[in-house]
């Protein structure tokens, strides 16, 4: 996907999105190769989206603001 052009309040949530990768999965520790950390990332998503909690939803995570996550039927 791409961002709209001349939209800065787009461009700055890719900012921090890229920031929070870099910052809490590509260098977090040290990655004896690509690959494993390549193998490290669907785990680091699934914290990140299940677990961590985020400033914008009052310490709560992305997937509780979906409701029809897998067993999250209402």
């Amino acid at each position: 996907k791409r961002t709209r052009p001349y939209r800065p309040q787009t461009n700055g949530k890719v900012e921090r999105l890229n920031r929070t990768l870099l910052d809490e999965w590509a260098y977090a520790r040290p990655y004896y190769s690509e690959e494993e950390r390549r193998d490290a990332f669907p785990g680091w998503l699934h914290i990140y989206n299940h677990h961590r909690g985020h400033t914008a939803l009052k310490g709560q995570p992305p997937a509780s603001r979906v409701p029809n996550l897998t067993g999250q039927y209402i």
